[in-house]
């Protein structure tokens, strides 16, 4: 009995294993015509995220985590705003701190101004209470009461993470003054723009849906994995 329990757990973990790597075999990617060092790597299949199904995975481990690769889409980043843009705080989502480093490093050189006494930018990230809230404690508080906030994120599909940062932001006495993302479907959240590396026009067949109107769903098409912005665990 205790040998078969055993087996199966070995083989349990065994197809998880085979999933997983099925699933890396298959991603495909999409080069930055501006940097060589940008790439954003997906998986086509059905996913579960947080706030939706999609039809697509976006693999940024890469992009947030290794070094020459954060820089390149942090630079990247940069480019899009101009120097008299004012920017205190960088509000990182869902890992995206390496990053936010070099885009706050980049922003700087380029001559985008602070007005923190210290003339250098916050980058901080937030907390979550036990409803889900973006949270921040006293003693990070004054990097957004009353700052020029950019927030920061991976992927912007359904908008609902942002628009719970741009409340959040408000909430504790910060301006939004922009959002930045890898990847975004929608071009801005209420009247606030998305300046995105890669957007809806990179991969137009990308489609996201609610979990009681997915098409994949009602066709019966098995799910790969549930998502979200630290990676994906294979089903």
């Amino acid at each position: 009995m205790v040998e078969s329990h055993c087996k199966d757990g070995i083989n349990t973990i065994l197809n998880s294993i085979s999933r997983e790597v099925f699933l890396m075999q298959d991603y495909k990617k999409i080069d930055h015509p501006g940097n060589k060092d940008v790439v954003l790597r997906y998986i086509p299949g059905h996913f579960i995220t947080p706030n939706s199904h999609v039809n697509y995975y976006m693999d940024l481990t890469d992009m947030k985590a290794r070094q020459r690769e954060a820089r390149a889409t942090g630079e990247e980043l940069a480019d899009m705003y101009i120097a008299s843009d004012v920017i205190d705080t960088i509000l990182c989502l869902n890992g995206m701190e390496v990053v936010g480093a070099y885009l706050a490093n980049k922003l700087t050189k380029a001559g985008v101004i602070s007005a923190n006494s210290h003339q250098t930018m916050y980058i901080t990230t937030p907390e979550y209470n036990a409803s889900g809230q973006m949270m921040f404690r006293e003693n990070n508080q004054h990097m957004i009461k009353g700052k020029k906030v950019l927030v920061l994120i991976d992927t912007a599909t359904t908008g609902a993470t942002l628009q719970s940062a741009v409340g959040s932001i408000h909430f504790y006495g910060g301006e939004i003054v922009g959002i930045s993302a890898i990847f975004s479907v929608s071009p801005h959240i209420g009247e606030v723009p998305i300046r995105a590396l890669y957007s809806i026009r990179d991969l137009p067949d990308y489609a996201s849906h609610t979990p009681e109107n997915c098409p994949m769903c009602k066709n019966g098409i098995k799910v790969d994995a549930i998502c979200n912005g630290f990676g994906y665990s294979s089903l």
